[in-house]
C-alpha cells in the first residue's frame, strides 16, 4: 500500500539524513493520520458500538483516499510554486519544486495534455455537451479517468475549451 511505502521511505530518508524528503513524507504521513482520525470521529458516531480495534480498522484511508492526500499535497506545492514566482521569491520556488518531485514520485503517471484532450473529446461527445451549463456532465465522466493523473484545473480549462469551440 501507498502508505506503507511512504513510511518505508520515511525510515530511510531519515536514516540517509535527507532533510528534505523527511520534512516532505512526514507532512503527507501527518495529513493521513489527520484523515484517519476525522473518518474515526466520524464512524464512532455512526456506529457506537464499534470496539477500539474494529473502530481503528474501519478508519484506515483506502489506497484511493492516500491517493487523494498525496495529490492535494502535490496541488499545494505548484500553487505555491506559481505565486512565489510571481512574486520573485526564487529561493522558495526551488525549494517548492524540490518538494514537489518528492512528491511525484507516489503518484500515477500524469496524464499528457493531448491526452487529456483526448478523454476530454470523448466526453463531450458521450454526454453531447453543447453549453457552459453541460461542463458539469462532462467533468462528472471525466474525474473517474483523470482522478490522481491529471490537475484538475487543467481538465476544467480544456473542457471549457472544447464546449466553446462547439457553441
Amino acid at each position: 500500500m501507498l502508505k506503507e511505502k511512504i513510511l518505508q521511505n520515511l525510515n530511510a530518508s531519515v536514516k540517509g539524513k535527507k532533510d528534505t524528503e523527511v520534512l516532505v513524507l512526514r507532512q503527507i504521513l501527518a495529513t493521513v493520520l489527520n484523515k484517519e482520525k476525522d473518518k474515526r470521529f466520524k464512524k464512532s458516531k455512526e456506529k457506537p458500538d464499534l470496539s477500539g480495534k474494529e473502530l481503528e480498522k474501519e478508519s484506515l484511508l483506502t489506497e484511493e483516499e492516500v491517493l487523494e492526500v498525496v495529490s492535494y499535497e502535490a496541488k499545494k506545492r505548484r500553487e505555491s510554486i506559481s505565486e512565489f514566482g510571481k512574486g520573485g521569491r526564487n529561493d522558495l520556488v526551488e525549494k517548492e519544486k524540490k518538494e514537489l518531485a518528492i512528491i511525484e514520485t507516489y503518484l500515477p503517471k500524469q496524464l499528457s495534455e493531448e491526452e487529456i484532450r483526448s478523454l476530454v473529446k470523448e466526453a463531450v461527445e458521450k454526454t453531447g455537451a453543447k453549453e457552459q451549463k453541460d461542463m458539469g456532465k462532462v467533468m462528472a465522466e471525466l474525474m473517474p479517468k483523470t482522478k490522481g493523473r491529471a490537475d484538475g484545473s487543467l481538465v476544467s480549462k480544456i473542457v471549457k475549451e472544447s464546449i466553446a469551440v462547439k457553441s
